[in-house]
C-alpha cells in the first residue's frame, strides 16, 4: 500500500439506532418516499436493533438494502439468542441463521454489532472459539460492546485484536475502568444518552467533541462509525444531524 492510500481519510459512518423521524425533524429530510428512504437521503449509515429481538426474513433486509444509496452502510446488532441467551456458547445453528438473514443487505452490510450483557465476564475460551466462527460468516466490520470490567484486560485486549474486532466506544462507558484501548482499524462510537442512557440529549459542546472523535478517528484512515441511541424521546436524530454537520448544530 502506498503512502498516499494509508492515510486516505476513512469513511464517516454517521447515523442513528433505527430510522424512525418524527415531525420535529421532518423538515430536515426529503418530503416524499418511506422513512428509511428519507433517512438514507441523509445519513450513511443506520444501526438495526430490531436483529436483536426478532429475525427478520433474508427478503426483509434485501428490500431495506434496495431503499437506500449504494454507499449506505447497515449495522446490525447480533440476536440477544446468541449473546445473552447461548453466551456466545455453542452458536452455530444461530448464527447460520443470522448469517442467512442479515446476508440479504449484501454488500451494504457494513458492521455486524455484539453487545454484551453487563452481567457477561470474559472467557477467553469461550471467546476464542467464538469470534473465528463469527469472523468465518461475515467478512464485514465486527464490533463489540462488552460491558463487564473484565472485558477492557489485557488477554480481551489482545483477542480482540488478533481477530481485528473493533471494541466500541459506548458513551457512558459501561464497565470500562479507563481510558478506551482500540483494537482495530475502525473505531465504533454508540452513544446512549447521558446522564439518562436512551433519553438524555447531547448538549452542542459535547456534540462537538463527538465530531471531533470522528474526525480524528478518520484522519488515520479508519472507518468511524457513530451511532446515536438515545431515541427514547426522539434526540437521536437531531443530535446526528448535528455531528453530521460537524458538530454545530444543537
Amino acid at each position: 500500500m502506498s503512502k498516499l492510500q494509508s492515510t486516505r481519510p476513512g469513511r464517516r459512518l454517521i447515523g442513528c439506532a433505527g430510522w424512525g423521524l418524527n415531525k420535529e425533524v421532518a423538515a430536515a429530510f426529503p418530503a416524499e418516499g418511506s422513512h428509511l428512504e428519507r433517512y438514507a437521503a441523509v445519513f450513511p449509515a443506520v444501526e438495526i436493533n430490531s436483529s436483536f429481538y426478532r429475525p427478520h426474513q433474508p427478503a426483509t433486509y434485501a428490500r431495506w438494502a434496495a431503499s437506500v444509496p449504494d454507499d449506505f452502510r447497515f449495522s446490525v446488532k447480533l440476536p440477544k439468542a446468541i449473546t445473552h441467551e447461548a453466551r456466545l456458547r455453542d452458536a452455530d445453528d444461530l448464527l447460520d441463521r443470522f448469517a442467512r438473514e442479515a446476508g440479504g443487505l449484501g454488500a451494504k452490510l457494513g458492521c455486524v454489532l455484539v453487545q454484551l450483557p453487563p452481567s457477561g465476564a470474559f472467557d477467553e475460551d469461550v471467546v476464542r472459539a467464538f469470534l473465528p466462527r463469527l469472523r468465518a460468516r461475515f467478512a464485514c466490520l465486527l464490533a463489540l460492546e462488552g460491558r463487564h470490567p473484565t472485558w477492557f484486560g489485557a488477554a480481551a485486549t489482545a483477542l480482540l485484536r488478533e481477530h481485528g474486532v473493533a471494541r466500541v466506544i459506548a458513551d457512558p462507558p459501561a464497565g470500562q475502568p479507563g481510558e478506551h484501548v482500540p483494537t482495530a482499524n475502525a473505531a465504533y462510537i454508540r452513544l446512549h444518552g447521558t446522564p439518562r442512557v436512551y433519553y438524555s440529549p447531547y448538549p452542542p459542546e459535547a456534540l462537538a467533541r463527538i465530531a471531533l472523535q470522528v474526525e480524528a478517528a478518520r484522519a488515520g484512515g479508519a472507518d468511524a462509525w457513530c451511532i446515536f441511541d438515545n431515541t427514547a424521546e426522539g434526540h437521536s436524530v437531531p443530535n446526528a444531524l448535528a455531528v453530521l454537520q460537524g458538530g454545530t448544530a444543537a
